[in-house]
């Protein structure tokens, strides 16, 4: 069926097997059984089905089958309904999309929808089923396994962010930046501004889930979402110092950029004094006079080049000392 990536049955910890999904609900009437359905961009159509199954709120559908949430918790009567969005670097590691996972998690079921270039879920299924004990904890456990996989991928994300700032300042202190030195700092700013808008309501997610009474989640299991609470907490406070060393490093570049621009205005402007006492000599001479007694001093020409080299050589040793060439 398009759309559906997996549809498996768990006792016990362990799994049954898969299942068709008109048969969930003969098979729910088993105790100790939940299921675990994984869909990818489902239809409308499956989407619909999988409410019949498992009776699931209208406004939590319509979200999932909408898109583009922020990352929130919603409790429905004995369920809730999760948003998460997965950190994904392109391929030219130069831009953050941000993915969307929705999770229906009821006392026997989980419904977990990617939407989107959203990585999938099958090293999270493989890990749960690799540890029977802790998934006999039911769909609270499958809940916390999905989080704590979001979550950690933000960490090599990061990584990656702050090796491109570590290169961004090698070249603003090394003076090789350039025009496109700005838009990468913007560029660079811009995703961990969607980082930041990814992880801010996670960590109120993750707070909810520990604090607040939710029969769903076993008491026991409350200590995974705390480990997945501060993993969040450690993000946040990353992206963070991350921005800012990033307004450091444009604040940095910026100064050196004006003190690069006033090095440069100095040369100028000493240049500019050397050559204007040759030009203005030469133009006291240059206004044709009549009566000019120096023109008829046969050492005139000799000594006015001799002190115009003088001048200039003076000034541009004075100019040089004060740091201006």
């Amino acid at each position: 069926m398009e759309g559906l990536v997996n549809s498996v049955a768990y006792a016990e910890g362990r799994r049954v097997g898969d299942i068709a999904i008109p048969d969930i609900s003969e098979v729910l009437k088993r105790p100790d059984v939940f299921v675990w359905v994984g869909l990818h961009d489902p239809s409308p159509d499956l989407l619909q089905e999988i409410q019949k199954e498992f009776g699931l709120h209208d406004l939590a559908v319509e979200d999932a089958q909408l898109a583009h949430q922020r990352p929130k918790l919603e409790q429905y009567g004995d369920s809730i309904f999760v948003v998460l969005r997965p950190a994904i670097l392109t391929a030219d590691q130069q831009r953050i999309e941000l993915g969307e996972t929705h999770l229906f998690v009821g006392p026997r079921y989980v419904v977990s929808i990617r939407h989107g270039e959203t990585p999938g879920y099958a090293a999270v299924r493989t890990r749960c089923e690799s540890t029977p004990a802790l998934l006999a904890k039911g769909p609270g456990f499958v809940l916390y396994a999905v989080m704590d996989s979001v979550v950690d991928h933000y960490f090599p994300v990061l990584d990656t962010l702050e090796d491109q700032l570590e290169s961004l300042e090698d070249e603003i202190f090394g003076e090789t930046f350039d025009r496109k030195t700005v838009q990468r700092i913007y560029d660079l700013k811009r995703n961990l501004v969607e980082i930041k808008r990814a992880v801010s309501p996670l960590v109120d997610v993750c707070n909810r889930i520990v604090r607040f009474d939710m029969p769903l989640v076993h008491e026991d299991t409350r200590p995974y979402f705390r480990d997945v609470y501060d993993h969040a907490i450690r993000i946040y406070e990353h992206v963070d110092t991350l921005r800012e060393l990033l307004t450091g490093a444009l604040e940095a570049h910026l100064s050196l950029t004006a003190v690069s621009q006033n090095d440069a205005m100095k040369k100028l402007a000493a240049w500019a004094a050397i050559i204007g006492v040759p030009t203005m000599v030469a133009g006291v001479y240059g206004m044709n006079f009549k009566f000019m007694p120096e023109l008829e001093w046969h050492y005139g020409y000799p000594v006015v080049m001799a002190g115009l080299l003088a001048t200039c050589a003076y000034l541009y040793y004075r100019f040089k000392r004060s740091s201006w060439l």
